[in-house]
């Protein structure tokens, strides 16, 4: 018997075995073979040594397959067996990834669905670099596992963006860093679109009785009395808290930094009584603005 033998053999059933068939019936050609069998068992059918060795253990031990949860098949792997999975291995890797990509997550700070702008082969690269052994296509399973897309909006009609842009978000995240560590309070603030005050259509479903739906007006005309209101919101970045002030007069900065001030009596104050500082972070736009300089008088006469 030769290994062109045992090929032809194993050329003729290996559609018919799975992995542990497989395993065995090379092992029983090496033990038949003796001395170099193994090698010719794995030239034959190009599956390593190491497996073939593994076969010819079990037969020498008379390991049996056990019954597995599924009913009537056997076991094809022993428990635990199979390449362990990449985080099992680097403990740290899953740490480092979220490190790399937390200072450029953006989107909705309530939704469970985050966006990276980063792409999977840059964060790859990034990774290797620090002495990770990861791909691509493990960092995109990494990234499904924490919640993660790799998809996201882009503003294109905003003009060109400032060139200084990445380095000031991280500057951001840096400075939120060193306030969260010294139990300061971070929040996030911004106006809501403007909602219309009435029983006016709203989109989404509820449950009620079979045709029985909530009648409203067919027209979204501003009521003269109810009128519009202004909703501005206080997010907690460390509590993962909101906080919703609504206003029925002009979006003004005078508006925005009371909305704080009763976000801080209310709220605020109780959840952080120590605290000496308040990091604000906003869109520096509109009653947020960044040159409006109501904005900031506002903000100074909260702080004294």
């Amino acid at each position: 018997m030769s290994s062109k033998d045992i090929a032809q053999r194993f050329q003729y059933l290996e559609g018919f075995l799975n992995e542990r068939q497989k395993r065995l019936f090379l092992a029983a050609e090496a033990l038949t073979l003796g001395r170099g069998g193994i090698t010719a068992a794995s030239k034959a059918s190009g599956i390593s040594r190491v497996t073939v060795t593994a076969g010819c253990n079990e037969l020498k031990k008379g390991i049996v397959a056990k019954e597995s949860d599924f009913i009537g098949q056997p076991r094809v792997r022993q428990k635990g067996g199979g390449r362990k999975k990449t985080v099992d291995l680097d403990p740290t890797l899953m740490n480092d990834l979220e490190a790399l990509i937390e200072p450029v997550t953006r989107g909705d700070p309530e939704s469970p669905l985050r966006w990276t702008a980063k792409s999977v082969r840059n964060l790859s690269r990034e990774l290797n670099d620090q002495g990770h052994k990861t791909s691509h296509r493990m960092v995109a399973e990494l990234l499904k596992d924490l919640g993660y897309s790799l998809q996201a909006n882009r503003k294109t009609t905003e003009g060109t963006s400032n060139p200084d842009r990445n380095e000031q978000f991280e500057n951001i995240y840096k400075t939120v860093k060193i306030f969260q560590k010294a139990g300061e309070p971070v929040i996030s603030v911004d106006t809501k679109k403007k909602e219309l005050v009435g029983d006016f259509k709203n989109i989404g479903k509820e449950l009620r009785q079979k045709r029985n739906p909530e009648k409203v007006r067919v027209h979204d005309f501003q009521d003269k009395e109810l009128g519009k209101v202004a909703p501005y919101g206080i997010y907690d970045q460390t509590l993962n808290t909101g906080w919703v002030n609504v206003g029925i007069d002009h979006d003004t900065s005078s508006f925005a930094v009371e909305s704080i001030r009763r976000w801080w009596n209310a709220m605020g104050k109780d959840c952080y009584p120590a605290a000496t500082k308040l990091f604000v972070t906003a869109d520096s736009g509109g009653s947020n603005g960044s040159r409006v300089r109501l904005w900031k008088v506002e903000l100074q006469r909260l702080s004294d």
